[in-house]
């Protein structure tokens, strides 16, 4: 067989890509980002937040250059893929935790990275030799977005998410750096967010910034997931439903009301622990088998402690009294102060005699400050 060309050999690849199940396929060359200095600058005010690892020397020299994470990069393919799934129309019961929908399904850097993988051998079988490859599914220290962009599959949005014009955003982006030459894609040029801004004046936290970029610890996404520990109580009520990650931004745009589509990948489809899920079904999640009804799922990152925090958060802007009971035996009795301490919040906020009265047994009890000093707020709130 003779040598195969790049572009015989790009076109190959993309179509297998599609074939197992990736939406879009693009390829850019591994020069530096243009807008590396947007990066710094952000990084520069502290809007990563306790996000350290996003700027740690090796995240620097990835982000600056491709070619420090892959020396023999000539190629980088970046693979977008929909995971937008299909959502049950009815409920079980009111009211119910909302849940960022790439989290409904399984976790998709495991889906995606077996995927990668599966195309790296489709190339090396066509160029019949081994190829120096690093895979990455929102795991690397690269800037993806702008290689995205780069790689013609769409702009970066105000809201920071890279829109495709015929698919909307719902996209996890993958990219795999290659020691090979293939046809390098057009950039995407066109800005078409125009004058909307139907994203930040969406946004309950005031998150989204000016320049394309997000002040990441106001963004609920980051609040209910990389944030670890206490949320700051003026952002506990602009919350909402939100559970695990955030949508808000993404249900707003309109690319997306006009454009995204479900996925039919099985991958992605709600499991059914989190397919409408009520709120009691996170609070009485116990600490010997919390994991079993969210084995492969992303929602495993915010760990238990996580997960009933922000599910007190939920119940209490929900002001749901049915959930009294369960928020109690964990003020009570779960162990874990961050749990308590929420719980208590989430308690002050149902209001009422019934909450006044299980906070002030708790006082009595209760040991540890960070749960007494939420417990007095409450209470003075509460008090007659």
């Amino acid at each position: 067989m003779s040598k195969i060309n790049p572009q015989q050999l790009t076109n190959h690849i993309k179509d297998e890509a599609h074939r197992l199940g990736f939406s879009l396929v693009g390829v850019s060359g591994p020069s530096p980002p243009q807008h590396l200095d947007v990066y710094q600058r952000w990084l520069g005010a502290g809007r990563h937040g306790t996000m350290a690892y996003l700027s740690n020397e090796r995240a620097l020299q990835g982000r600056a250059d491709p070619r420090a994470l892959l020396s023999e990069c000539r190629s980088i393919i970046v693979l977008a893929t929909t995971y937008l799934p299909h959502t049950s129309k009815t409920t079980k019961g009111q009211p119910i935790a909302n849940i960022a929908a790439y989290a409904l399904g399984d976790d998709y850097h495991g889906i995606l990275d077996t995927r990668s993988k599966q195309l790296m051998m489709f190339i090396e079988a066509m160029v019949k030799h081994d190829v120096p490859s690093r895979i990455y599914t929102d795991t690397g220290p690269l800037l993806e977005r702008e290689l995205a962009q780069r790689a013609g599959l769409g702009w970066i949005g105000k809201n920071t998410c890279l829109i495709n014009p015929r698919h909307g955003s719902y996209f996890a982006l993958t990219e795999i750096l290659l020691g090979i030459q293939l046809e390098v894609d057009q950039p995407f040029k066109s800005d078409r967010c125009g004058t909307c801004t139907r994203c930040i004046d969406a946004c309950p936290t005031g998150s989204i910034l000016p320049d394309r970029t997000l002040d990441a610890r106001l963004c609920i996404s980051y609040l209910t997931i990389e944030n670890k520990g206490i949320i700051p109580n003026n952002l506990r009520p602009a919350i909402g439903d939100w559970i695990f990650g955030c949508d808000i931004c993404q249900q707003v745009c309109p690319w997306n009301l006009r454009f995204s589509l479900p996925t039919n990948d099985p991958a992605f489809q709600p499991r059914p622990f989190l397919d409408r899920p009520e709120l009691k079904e996170f609070l009485a999640l116990a600490p010997e088998n919390w994991r079993q009804p969210l084995r492969r799922s992303p929602l495993l990152r915010s760990k238990r402690r996580g997960l009933l925090r922000n599910a007190a958060i939920v119940t209490g802007n929900a002001g749901e009294v049915d959930a009294l009971p369960y928020l109690t035996k964990l003020l009570h009795h779960d162990a874990d102060l961050l749990v308590r301490a929420h719980v208590a919040w989430a308690i002050g906020r149902i209001g009422g005699e019934q909450a006044f009265t299980i906070l002030n047994h708790a006082r009595r009890t209760e040991l540890e400050e960070a749960v007494l000093i939420e417990i007095d707020g409450a209470l003075a709130i509460l008090s007659p």
